[in-house]
């Protein structure tokens, strides 16, 4: 909350300062304690019309019905609200008018002629004090300045009538906390209304030039009596009533009445600390509220919840009843207040809100065992010495050795307070052969020569071609002519498997017809290679051609004569570095003669 609560409010009706009319409207200001019923319709202040601001008229013929008025002088700048404390089973309405004339009232700035089907405890103008942020009965902060007079109608709608108090709010009474509003409005001996808490020290002071004598009288709801024996200039006060004092003078007498209300002082009772499991986020403070209570009256009292003992002593900042709590252990301090004058309060206890360690998987969720290897480790092996581990294996140390592919649970469990709190995960366990590169396609265009390489599992691989930087892919793009060592290596360390690859460019088809035009047929790239030859057969397995560095094409002849249209087919063999010849692999060895 950006405010604080400064009025204070009175708890017996039947001394209560009461106005029905607005021109005998009770002047208030910042000591002035606000609670009254309303229980006479007084005069129409509005001549009859059938509406004014968001009031209509009422079964009464008029908009008033069982209304109390009050006016106020704000005497600094900034923002202003105010709470009307009600039973959540009535229907009480305001309307709040800037003038200092009541005939010539006009529009309200502020008004509310909603029924309380919420069962909101508090309407008003700002924020509700309980932090509720869905409550449609409150309307928006008022800006004010210096020398402003306002009047407040309250009016009863029900006809059920147990009573209302009025508390004060806004940030001008943080910059201006003894004089927000200004208490020069009111012209009284004795000053304006007392609000005090129970065991509070109040005294009278009718102290006046020229007395002859003084006179004390309190009125309990029955008219004037005389308080036998006070008879001097000051009274000690110790009960709820409104009081009289009669000073006698030579030249005339004064007559001064004051309200004097003394509100319950609560005791916020012990709250003991409460656990919880991490993924626990939230928490409603609101479930504590008994414990604070005890065996008082919850509808006497307010209490919120703060971060900090400031905050509960000042009433500032209170914690939403949906509490987030932070990780570990948070203090929440209490503040326990009267509804009656918020100004009797307890702010002495506090209690823990205590969040269990956060459990998480921070060891793999998969494990790969190389097929040469007995067994692997799995588990937590930098484990938490608060938790304790439990598998489905039945054994209880944070990691086990397994042997067998499969899934295997972990249950890991911290305890905080008497609770514990579990998460369960599970590890799973892969047997992983080592790499084994079945074959390798390749795809000789020239232009984008490609290399594509297969693997006898779907392992956790990465490849390299040469000794080019290692890719996920097993592709290989714009690989030149020549050739190449392709590797495939297992993630998970259980070895690599390499293959030597020739990657040549070779036509498709030729066409020997004499025209020029794609009359022989040769493989590119063979320079590269140590020593090459190559061999051209036909279908049959016949050897036609050998070409070899010295002799680079075919042209289609086979001893002088022509060969037919057909397919034929090429076997490309070099000499490794260890002089040996292999013959390439891979090879996409086939090609077209067309006549």
């Amino acid at each position: 909350m950006r405010f604080i609560i400064l009025f204070f409010l009175f708890s017996n009706l039947t001394i209560a300062q009461i106005s029905p009319d607005c021109s005998t409207a009770i002047p208030i200001c910042n000591n002035t304690p606000v609670n009254s019923g309303t229980n006479s319709f007084g005069v129409d202040d509005f001549a009859g019309v059938s509406e004014s601001g968001c009031l209509e008229r009422t079964a009464s013929g008029s908009i008033e019905s069982n209304s109390a008025w009050y006016r106020f002088r704000t005497s600094a700048t900034g923002q202003l609200g105010f709470n009307i404390s009600t039973a959540t089973d009535e229907d009480w309405d305001f309307a709040l008018y800037k003038t200092d004339d009541c005939s010539n009232l006009g529009d309200p700035l502020r008004c509310n002629f909603l029924d309380n089907g919420d069962q909101n405890s508090f309407l008003g103008v700002g924020e509700d004090p309980t932090g509720a942020t869905d409550n449609i009965q409150y309307e928006d902060w008022l800006s004010v300045m210096p020398g402003e007079e306002y009047y407040l109608l309250i009016n009863n709608f029900s006809n059920v009538n147990s009573g209302f108090s009025i508390q004060f709010s806004g940030d001008i009474f943080v910059t201006n906390p003894y004089d927000a509003l200004d208490c020069t409005i009111i012209s009284n001996l004795l000053g304006p209304p007392i609000a005090a808490c129970e065991s509070d020290f109040v005294q009278l002071d009718a102290t006046s030039t020229g007395a002859l004598s003084y006179e004390w009288y309190r009125d309990d709801g029955s008219g004037y009596t005389q308080i036998v024996g006070a008879t001097t200039a000051i009274l000690n006060v110790l009960d709820s009533s409104n009081y009289r004092v009669v000073v006698t003078r030579a030249a005339d007498n004064i007559i001064s009445d004051v309200q004097v209300s003394f509100s319950a002082r609560p005791v916020a009772n012990t709250v003991g600390d409460k656990f919880f499991c991490f993924d626990e986020a939230v928490f409603d403070l609101s479930t504590v509220d008994v414990e604070v209570l005890g065996s008082q009256k919850p509808d006497d009292f307010l209490i919120t919840y703060h971060a900090t003992f400031s905050d509960a002593v000042t009433g500032f900042n209170a914690l939403e009843n949906n509490h987030v709590k932070s990780a570990g252990t948070e203090t929440i301090y209490i503040r326990i207040s009267s509804l009656a004058n918020p100004n009797c309060y307890d702010a002495s206890q506090d209690f823990q809100l205590i969040v269990s360690e956060e459990i998480v998987q921070d060891f793999p969720a998969t494990v790969y065992l190389c097929e040469a290897i007995s067994s692997a480790s799995i588990g937590d092996d930098t484990p938490n010495s608060n938790f304790t581990y439990l598998w489905s294996t039945g054994e209880s140390t944070a990691t086990i050795n397994v042997a067998a592919a499969g899934i295997y649970e972990l249950t890991v469990s911290t305890t905080v307070g008497t609770l514990t709190c579990t998460e369960v995960f599970d590890v799973n366990l892969v047997i992983s052969k080592s790499p084994n590169i079945t074959t390798v396609v390749v795809d000789d265009l020239q232009a984008n020569n490609t290399v594509l390489v297969h693997t006898e599992l779907d392992g956790n691989y990465e490849y390299q071609i040469d000794e080019e930087p290692f890719q996920m892919s097993s592709q290989f793009t714009n690989v030149l002519p020549g050739m190449h060592t392709v590797t495939v290596n297992d993630l998970e360390g259980c070895g690599t498997d390499s293959e030597t690859i020739i990657v040549v460019g070779f036509k498709r088809f030729f066409s020997p017809n004499g025209d020029g035009i794609n009359d022989e047929w040769s493989v590119e790239g063979l320079e590269t290679l140590d020593s090459p030859v190559l061999l051209i057969f036909d279908r049959y397995g016949k050897l036609l051609q050998q070409l070899d560095p010295t002799q680079t094409a075919w042209d289609g002849l086979y001893k002088g004569i022509q060969m037919p249209a057909s397919d034929y087919w090429f076997q490309l063999s070099y000499l490794e570095t260890d002089g040996s010849r292999v013959v390439a692999k891979y090879i996409n060895n086939h090609f077209s003669l067309k006549r």
